[in-house]
């Protein structure tokens, strides 16, 4: 299997040239600017799909990930990557009927970054021969960071440094994403005076500085990584073997909607890769905060970034979602092919707070605001379908994160406290040690030379 840059095709004579699997995991960013892409997509076979519901999650998740490491991973190391980075549950759970939550978020950092950053960092560990140290650099919004830095905490080899925007990171994101920070440990996280679209611009920036890799490995744990970007197609056929197992296969397995809650929209990747690869997928839902420009472009055919603007939702604060450019890629920039399976659609944080409200009094579940966006992507669009809605459609929204996660926001909706995770309580009582830094390459620089 080779990996292409999303660029080659636009730049035939000088565009970054086909890679192996292991140079597009550590190298991180193609050399042309690009992200990197599989050359092909290998289906499931007709047998394949029909076995899903007897299969374990690892087992989903070798079968998934197998055709992208053929040939430079021995299936025993990939299985041994798989089940221990996979050891936690991804159960789907019903709200109401036909309408059910992904639960993302029972990994050691109660997050759906878990599953791609767990995966990424074992399989970087298991490749990684070289005696020079690798260097991660990664931007977060909130949960990519805090899953990254529990992923790689001593990794041999390693080191692993965090971006995240000062002021604009939950305070319980916060103590995560700096509970290493007082250990003399491989993982750093650095507060930046922006936001996240400063820190993604930061670590572009220093990919791009041919002086910075020249003198260390430097690759990135975003997913803009294709190696924390396919682990995450595991769980959409995790969720459609759950519904197989549980009685509804059938035609109903072609009436599946997944909504997928979008910031850098790598998840929502993930899934149309899925779908490529032939999970029955009627159609996506890219849902959003007042940040869409993602849905604006599938209503004008414009893509427009812009700064980020801050919401309940700060994981999808991003003003530029870099896997936009590899949604592009996918449908080869046909609008109209990415409208037939994408529906986009926004949300503001009034309609998040009513939402989180509402679900926990009729039906005793709780989201949090980043699954709350999901759950109404789902409900706005069987809204959109009205009464040519068919008999036997699903609808399955991602929950991203834990709600004792985002306690601060969540707590005063619903009038009584939320019961904090072991490891929520234990990142709460480390002391805090928060690192501050200028938003400008020079700063990156000094801290990943001398760090």
């Amino acid at each position: 299997m080779k990996f292409l840059s999303t660029r080659a095709l636009r730049h035939a004579q000088g565009g970054a040239a086909p890679v192996s699997f292991t140079t597009a995991l550590f190298d991180g960013l193609a050399p042309d600017g690009g992200l990197y892409v599989p050359e092909t997509i290998e289906p499931w076979t007709a047998s394949e799909l029909a076995r899903l519901p007897r299969r374990t999650l690892t087992e989903i998740g070798l079968r998934a990930l197998r055709p992208f490491t053929r040939g430079e991973i021995d299936p025993a190391v990939l299985e041994a990557v798989v089940v221990e980075a996979l050891n936690f549950d991804i159960p789907l759970v019903e709200v109401e009927p036909g309408l059910f939550a992904l639960e993302l978020f029972h990994g050691p950092t109660l997050a759906f970054k878990d599953v791609g950053a767990r995966v990424m960092a074992r399989l970087m560990a298991s490749l990684h021969q070289a005696d020079e140290p690798l260097t991660v650099l990664v931007a977060t919004s909130g949960d990519t960071g805090s899953a990254v830095a529990h992923a790689f905490h001593r990794v041999p080899h390693t080191r692993v440094v965090i971006l995240y925007p000062d002021g604009r990171v939950s305070p319980t994101q916060e103590a995560q994403l700096t509970m290493f920070n007082g250990e003399r440990t491989n993982v750093r996280a650095y507060a930046v005076s922006g936001s996240f679209d400063d820190c993604h611009r930061l670590t572009r920036e220093a990919f791009g500085d041919a002086t910075l890799r020249t003198r260390m490995r430097l690759t990135s744990a975003n997913s803009v990584n294709v190696g924390r970007l396919l682990p995450q197609s595991v769980y959409y056929f995790h969720a459609v073997a759950q519904v197989m197992a549980g009685g509804r296969a059938g035609s109903a397995l072609a009436r599946i909607v997944f909504c997928t809650p979008s910031g850098n929209f790598g998840n929502l990747t993930a899934g149309l890769m899925a779908k490529r690869a032939g999970l029955p997928v009627e159609r996506f839902v890219a849902a959003t905060n007042v940040n869409d420009v993602v849905p604006a472009y599938l209503d004008s055919g414009r893509f427009q970034p812009r700064p980020s603007r801050p919401t309940l939702a700060n994981a999808m604060d991003v003003g530029h979602p870099s896997n936009f450019e590899r949604m592009t890629w996918l449908y080869g920039g046909d609008l109209e092919a990415m409208r037939r399976d994408i529906v986009g659609c926004r949300h503001a944080d009034d309609d998040v707070r009513a939402t989180i409200r509402q679900v926990f009094e009729a039906r005793g579940y709780l989201l949090d605001p980043h699954s709350a966006i999901g759950y109404m992507g789902l409900k706005r669009q069987a809204g959109r379908e009205g009464q040519e809605r068919r008999e036997g459609q699903l609808g399955i929204f991602l929950a991203t994160a834990h709600p004792a996660k985002f306690a601060e926001i969540v707590e005063p909706i619903i009038g009584r406290p939320v019961e904090k995770p072991a490891p929520l309580a234990d990142a709460l009582a480390r002391p805090r040690y928060i690192i501050r830094i200028g938003a400008s390459l020079d700063a990156v620089r000094g801290l990943l030379t001398h760090d």
